[in-house]
């Protein structure tokens, strides 16, 4: 504690020094923080779970040539050929997947004033055989009943068709109805009353950050659509080769009806790895861009203090002469360095909680953890005496002989 006093007074003789190294660091520990909250979340949203049994799942589209009126029948039997290939449990026809950009969205309220309580949630659309086959869990209610499914023979139709069941979340049931069991409630589409008959434990909307919580703002409804419209979900056994099943439906689709267009042919790991590309990447880029950050502050440091070492070599000759010993010119520098790092940090803390704001502001992110500053300020304060060990050892080598010979 003797030497800060000194050490303070030697930091003012070199603003211009200090003042460039405490912006470097301040500059790294906000970038730090921001950046392991940005890789932090971007993990969890590839590591979440999206509420469907996806390690049995592939996707089929198909595209018809022309209009087709009896796409819906076709539909059907597409259905029935594909069930009869050997691993294959059921098949549906959705609307989406968790596992893509895009998605269809509606907002729903709890009074006809959409105005007042209302809240976006996606929609899942699908058939009698899309709960089984996406492997969602009702945690409380019933699936729909055979009555509740709307026919729905192409997109003329769909915007006339309005389902009065409707099975929703977990986090969309809490959202809706804080207070209170969403089961039984009653939700309004513009005008159309919808009573709320299942709920369900979670389904990821596709296109979302799962770090936001409206992520699990999901609606299924039921209806049954065509190939033209929606993609077919096929649900295989535990261990069966996905893809063999997609050929061997492909083949059985095209006997049905050869005039048809069959388009991506995906598993579900397929799907996930495409749809997860830009987050791994940019857990790359941040983790790079963080840890080139903090090498050109670590030279900084060892730059800085090579230079001041060889500017203080009468000192601490003259230090030496007077008995300090290697060990107090050690901490000598390793405390100059530690006090330059603690202005940087505390500086930086500030810096980060600024960036955490416009961050939330501009990209509707969640706050910064706090404790993610001191885990911050921790590594650079390591990073701080690990950097100047090297130029310190040097100045506690040298002898008080050599520094006097070398004025």
């Amino acid at each position: 504690m003797n030497q800060i006093r000194p050490i303070l007074s030697t930091l003012t003789r070199h603003k211009s020094a200090v003042f460039i190294l405490v912006l470097e660091v301040a500059l790294t520990c906000a970038i730090l923080c921001n950046a392991i909250n940005l890789v932090r979340l971007r993990i969890d949203s590839i590591n979440s779970p999206l509420g469907i049994d996806e390690s049995v799942l592939s996707s089929l589209q198909v595209s018809g040539i022309g209009s087709d009126a009896n796409a819906l029948a076709l539909s059907r039997t597409d259905k029935e050929t594909i069930r009869a290939i050997p691993g294959v449990e059921s098949v549906a026809l959705i609307n989406q997947t968790p596992l893509q950009n895009g998605s269809w969205n509606s907002d729903f309220s709890k009074s006809l004033d959409r105005g007042v309580n209302g809240e976006n949630a996606t929609l899942y659309m699908g058939d009698d055989d899309m709960m089984r086959t996406l492997g969602t869990h009702i945690i409380r209610g019933r699936n729909f009943n055979p009555e509740e499914y709307f026919d729905v023979p192409d997109r003329a139709a769909l915007s006339a068709a309005m389902p009065r069941a409707l099975i929703i979340t977990e986090a969309y049931a809490k959202r809706m109805f804080p207070d209170s069991d969403a089961l039984g409630k009653t939700l309004y589409l513009d005008t159309t009353p919808m009573s709320i008959v299942g709920i369900v434990d979670r389904l990821q909307r596709p296109g979302r950050d799962s770090s936001l919580e409206s992520t699990q703002y999901s609606v299924l409804t039921p209806f049954r659509m065509p190939f033209t419209m929606v993609p077919y979900i096929i649900r295989t056994k535990p261990g069966v080769n996905r893809g063999e099943v997609l050929k061997a439906a492909v083949a059985a689709m095209q006997k049905n009806d050869a005039h048809r267009i069959i388009g991506e042919q995906k598993t579900f790991e397929e799907l996930r790895n495409r749809y997860y590309a830009q987050p791994k990447a940019m857990i790359w880029l941040l983790s790079s861009v963080t840890f080139v950050l903090l090498m050109v502050t670590a030279f900084g440091i060892v730059g800085l203090a090579s230079f001041w070492v060889q500017q203080r070599t009468k000192q601490i000759g003259v230090r030496r002469a007077l008995g300090a010993t290697r060990g107090d010119i050690l901490r000598y520098f390793q405390t100059e360095n530690f006090l330059i790092v603690t202005g940087g940090v505390i500086l930086g803390m500030t810096l980060a909680f600024g960036i955490n704001q416009l961050l939330m502001a501009k990209y509707d992110l969640p706050r910064l953890p706090w404790p993610y500053l001191p885990i911050g300020a921790v590594v650079l304060w390591l990073l701080g005496q690990l950097a100047v060990l090297w130029p310190a050892l040097r100045a506690a080598s040298i002898s008080p002989a050599i520094a006097t010979r070398s004025v």
